[in-house]
């Protein structure tokens, strides 16, 4: 978890409109993001219904189509 202590930019008006991070927070911000969508992917690719093929199959119809 993030521990960041954020400072932000306000408009004119007071209304907060951007936020200034620590680069080593927003770094692992990154990373952490990263890695939730690509567990994210691994589920949805869990979820599909996949076809195998064998693989000499796949390899000669890939030569097929080569010639």
């Amino acid at each position: 978890m993030i521990a960041a202590i954020p400072q932000y930019i306000t408009d004119h008006i007071g209304n907060k409109v951007s936020i200034i991070l620590p680069i080593r927070d927003y770094e692992r911000m990154i990373e952490e993001l990263d890695e939730l969508e690509d567990i994210r992917l691994y589920d949805e690719a869990k979820a599909s219904i996949q076809e195998y093929l064998p693989a000499d199959e796949v390899f000669s119809s890939i030569e097929a189509k080569r010639k």
